[in-house]
């Protein structure tokens, strides 16, 4: 237990830190810029920000970027065989089709339940926001436009998504998830009706799930500490403020809106689904929150997350193996609060009233563009545009104050992913819970 509070220690001293630096970094480049100093400026980038695979990055040396991309790509090299293996080796080891079954139903409708619940939030304070004039604002010139064009998609196309016509293709990327999803519980019932004539292939499965918990122990516990402070550090560092002023009232929003459905609806719904303590539950998964918070992706943060679920709340590990991968794929619940405040703030800014029976149609978007977005990096903001192409929120004004939205979002990004990996593990408690594996002295140890 001392170990595992050293590594979460050291996670928030590298998140307070990275803070620190990078907004300290952010105040120096404005300075200096400000003052003749591009020069210098263009050195301290160079030798520790620069994106290097860039073409103005090639005589720079990017320490920061290197260190925080090394780190994303080994954590990412592991997503898809991560939940091909814990998915194909849960569906096999759950003998009873009704229990799949409940599982599934149950985890289900913990999603929406909390996707629900969200919106509800969030279009309320959205609403009241709008109306105090807060989101009243002047846009920025036209020029930022450019960012806004992005082809609308239809947030019903992830039911084919979901189904691949090529295994290779969908286990060579870390975008079509949920794709590889189908895979593994196709792979894990039919090993599971196929028995003892499946023997071989399961023991190769559970050798290489040994290999990947091997690996991603090392990367979390030696490596990941450093990362976040890198990656922390640089995105504060090269972060853009001629945009901040014009939307403080988006970002503040959206922001106290995440945090708040996190230390209110989850432990309120653990607390009266299961009768569990639900400060255990926050206490225990800060550390996931970080990392989330640091990494900006779902599907880099689950393997920490499966690590913090089996090993200190108590959750069994063929449920969490079903519960935790279909979370990162299909729970998006901060993204939809994210949409939420953000389409109200583009409609108002653009002149565009915004009625109650608006922001219903709005929820019902966002939580079905929210289900299919990818768990990758900035996925989430680019949705904003499917919920607004939805509404037909597409007019001139919409498409800059969406640009907007688009140069200012990561510090919102960020606070996202924290509810998104949380609510996987919340709703994997509960489920656990109610089918009566979780270990209790485990959890309020």
């Amino acid at each position: 237990m001392k170990g595992k509070t050293t590594i979460v220690h050291k996670m928030l001293i590298a998140l307070v830190c990275g803070l620190a630096v990078g907004i300290g970094c952010l105040f120096l480049r404005e300075y200096l810029l400000s003052n003749g100093g591009e020069g210098t400026w263009k050195l301290i980038n160079g030798l520790l920000f620069q994106d290097i695979t860039r073409p103005e990055g090639v005589r720079s040396l990017g320490l920061f970027y290197i260190i925080g991309q090394v780190f994303m790509n080994g954590l990412q090299l592991a997503i898809v065989p991560l939940v091909l293996v814990s998915i194909s080796l849960a569906m096999c080891s759950i003998s009873e089709a009704a229990k799949l079954g409940r599982i599934a139903i149950r985890s289900l409708i913990g999603f929406l339940g909390f996707y629900a619940v969200g919106c509800l939030i969030a279009g309320a304070i959205a609403y009241g926001a709008r109306g105090m004039g807060w989101f009243t604002v002047v846009l920025p010139g036209g020029e930022v436009t450019k960012t806004a064009q992005i082809a609308p998609y239809n947030p019903l196309g992830v039911i084919v998504d979901a189904i691949p016509n090529n295994i290779i293709n969908v286990m060579g990327v870390n975008t079509r998830i949920l794709a590889v999803v189908v895979v593994a519980v196709i792979l894990g019932i039919c090993m599971n009706k196929l028995g003892e004539k499946a023997h071989v292939l399961k023991s190769v499965l559970e050798g290489l799930s040994d290999v990947i918990n091997m690996w991603l122990t090392f990367l979390l516990n030696r490596v990941g500490p450093f990362a976040i402070f890198c990656m922390i550090s640089r995105t504060f560092a090269v972060y853009g403020v001629e945009y901040l002023k014009p939307a403080a009232a988006y970002m503040g929003t959206a922001i106290f809106t995440l945090f708040l459905v996190l230390l209110t609806v989850y432990p309120i719904g653990i607390l009266l689904l299961t009768g569990l303590n639900p400060f255990k539950f926050i206490k225990k998964m800060a550390k996931v929150g970080v990392f989330g918070f640091a990494m900006n992706s779902s599907a880099a943060t689950l393997p920490i997350n499966m690590r913090t679920n089996l090993d200190e709340l108590g959750c069994s590990e063929e449920i969490t193996s079903f519960v935790l991968p279909l979370g990162m794929t299909i729970n998006m619940n901060g993204t939809s609060i994210m949409h939420m405040v953000a389409v109200t703030f583009i409609a108002t800014s653009a002149g565009i009233p915004i009625t109650p029976a608006t922001l219903v149609i709005m929820a019902v978007l966002t939580i079905c563009a929210a289900a299919g977005t990818p768990a990758i990096p900035v996925a989430g903001t680019t949705m904003i545009f499917t919920v607004m192409a939805g509404l037909g929120f597409t007019t001139e004004a919409c498409l800059v104050g969406y640009a907007l939205v688009v140069a200012i979002n990561r510090p919102v990004e960020m606070s996202l992913l924290t509810l998104n990996v949380i609510g996987d593990a919340a709703v994997n408690v509960i489920v656990n819970a109610k089918e009566g594996e979780l270990n209790r002295d485990v959890y309020n140890s």
